[in-house]
């Protein structure tokens, strides 16, 4: 996660498959441990993400964990789907990941506490703030969801590309 407004970054490290579940677990840690204290007024939070991945916008289960996350939190999430092939424009690309990489050009990746440490110590001039952790769950792969499932998201299509950019809002009181 990257927070513009804040210069802040967030980074889990999975030692598991990169899933949908993965990714919105990163997006829950990055909310009790970041987001809700300085937005924890906020009823709102907005999303960009790639168009591929675990979080790409065909992806079910990304919309069915959102959904879960959305009625755990109170929070009305919208998500907004970068184009394919237009990562390059994803601020966290080059305010975030390239800062990092830069950090620990040169050092050996001997163990993920090297890998979180070094994560964890990137700073840059404009302040820029980034916090890691190990994520030691298992997420498994080849997880279905249901059109039974999909039907109980409440999720509202945007008038522009509603394909890649949508709204969820909670179904259950938080």
């Amino acid at each position: 996660m990257y927070d513009l407004s804040r210069d802040e970054g967030w980074v889990s490290v999975g030692i598991d498959h990169d899933t949908a579940s993965f990714a919105v677990n990163a997006i829950r840690s990055w909310w009790k441990t970041m987001g809700r204290p300085v937005y924890g007024g906020t009823s709102h939070l907005l999303i960009t993400a790639d168009a591929g991945g675990s979080n790409g916008p065909r992806v079910r289960l990304w919309k069915s964990e959102l959904q879960q996350f959305a009625n755990r939190t109170g929070l009305t999430i919208t998500v907004c789907h970068y184009p394919p092939g237009t990562s390059k424009w994803n601020k966290i690309e080059h305010r975030l990941f390239s800062h990092i990489a830069m950090n620990w050009r040169g050092k050996p990746l001997v163990s993920l506490a090297a890998i979180v440490s070094l994560i964890g110590s990137t700073t840059t001039d404009t302040s820029l703030r980034v916090r890691s952790e190990i994520d030691k769950r298992p997420y498994p792969k080849g997880v279905t969801v249901t059109d039974e499932q999909m039907a109980r998201v409440n999720i509202s299509p945007h008038e522009f590309h509603g394909d890649w950019n949508y709204t969820i809002r909670p179904t259950a009181p938080p």
